[in-house]
């Protein structure tokens, strides 16, 4: 049986990378820092991923079993035998990952010296190759041969999987729920061996573009519904709420369609007007799945991340700018999202929005600055703007 190796046992490696090699009879071996998780995969060896859209369904994922991130024998021993190597950590986890994943590629070196790994990177990460590479050569022996035996290959990564409510995760700490969408767009060009004919594979010659566009669209719509929903009706939990609102749900497609424009004019080989729009409505109905039950506080939490400047918001003002193509609706939802203070089930904010509100206390021009990295001087007339905006927006 053909090995996977997958760091992370989370919410996207069990519902979407274990679960697409699982189907084409791998077997998964997952490596995660979280005993419980660990221990439960292999006294059970499977789980379920809910399938959340109008009438429900269940995939049992067989052929699994884990291994504890601290036990770094057998990580290693899995490494050098396995046949294709993926992680699904999240960018906080990954420095954990980078030493041991050295460890385990020298071991590789030295029992089969010419039998190359490819590792994908399910991260949601833009430039994930370069900084993974950086990384590992931090760790890596300066004469193992790095571009000959590793392959890196980046993913942009469409899956949408919900938080989970304390019920449902003490009723079976294995299962996930997620939506149907099922497509794990990846790397065509980073393979080292040859690439596996596996349903939901979707190889692209330019992975950059559907990194962006998934960044700049999936994401940049994602958050402005939840901005936009939670200013609107503070009762509002879910998505479907906001965007059932006529008024939120076109301006959620005109802010998407402003970052849609600079993608076309960056990427006018990839995508196209009437691409990116069936795109657009497809997102859109997604969001509004209501069994996927998505939060607001889920969508739009962790502020310093989702406002920093290489993401979906910043990040997509500063490619419209590249391109010479307008922006505004972009710069309103970011206003709104440095207004965005939604809570969990508990009613508790995300720890890092404690602290964004805090800074935002103390002035726009300082979140502008210090968190989307706007300069003063050169991005006056964008950060007066800003500040007109959210006048407006105080007066509401």
């Amino acid at each position: 049986m053909k090995k996977l190796v997958l760091f992370g046992a989370g919410k996207i490696g069990r519902s979407f990378i274990g679960q697409l090699f699982s189907a084409d009879g791998f077997e998964v071996i997952f490596v995660d820092v979280y005993k419980p998780v660990i221990d439960e995969l292999n006294r059970r060896r499977e789980y379920k991923v809910v399938i959340k859209s109008e009438s429900d369904s269940v995939i049992f994922v067989k052929n699994v079993r884990g291994i504890l991130a601290g036990d770094e024998t057998s990580v290693i021993n899995e490494i050098c035998e396995a046949d294709i190597m993926a992680t699904a950590v999240g960018q906080n986890g990954l420095p954990g990952v980078f030493p041991l994943l050295a460890k385990g590629l020298e071991n590789r070196y030295q029992k089969h010296s010419d039998k190359p790994l490819d590792i994908i990177m399910a991260e949601n990460l833009r430039n994930a190759a370069t900084y993974f590479e950086k990384e590992l050569k931090k760790v890596l022996s300066p004469t193992y041969p790095f571009q000959k035996l590793v392959g890196l290959v980046e993913t942009s990564i469409g899956k949408m999987v919900p938080i989970m409510t304390q019920k449902d995760m003490e009723e079976d700490q294995l299962q996930v729920f997620a939506e149907p969408y099922n497509t794990l767009i990846l790397h065509k060009k980073a393979f080292k061996n040859p690439i596996p004919k596996i349903a939901g594979l979707a190889p692209k010659e330019n992975i950059q573009a559907w990194v962006d566009r998934k960044l700049f669209i999936h994401n940049l719509g994602h958050a402005v519904a939840a901005y936009l929903g939670y200013l609107y009706n503070l009762q509002f939990v879910y998505l479907w709420e906001a965007l059932e609102v006529p008024e939120i749900y076109n301006e959620v497609k005109a802010t998407m369609q402003q970052s849609a424009n600079a993608l076309i004019k960056k990427y006018p080989d990839d995508f196209t007007s009437a691409s990116l729009d069936a795109h657009m409505n497809d997102l859109l109905s997604r969001f509004q799945n209501r069994a996927l039950g998505d939060t607001i506080f889920r969508v739009g939490c962790d502020l310093p991340r989702k406002l920093g400047p290489n993401d979906r918001l910043v990040g997509a003002i500063r490619l419209a700018q590249e391109m010479n193509v307008p922006y505004d609706k972009i710069l309103v939802a970011l206003i709104y999202g440095c207004r965005f203070r939604a809570t969990d089930e508990k009613g508790k904010m995300h720890p890092a929005d404690e602290n964004f509100s805090q800074l935002y206390q103390t002035g726009l021009k300082n979140v502008l600055a210090k968190i989307c990295t706007f300069d003063i001087i050169t991005d006056s007339g964008l950060i007066e703007e800003a500040e007109r905006i959210e006048k407006r927006l105080l007066t509401k």
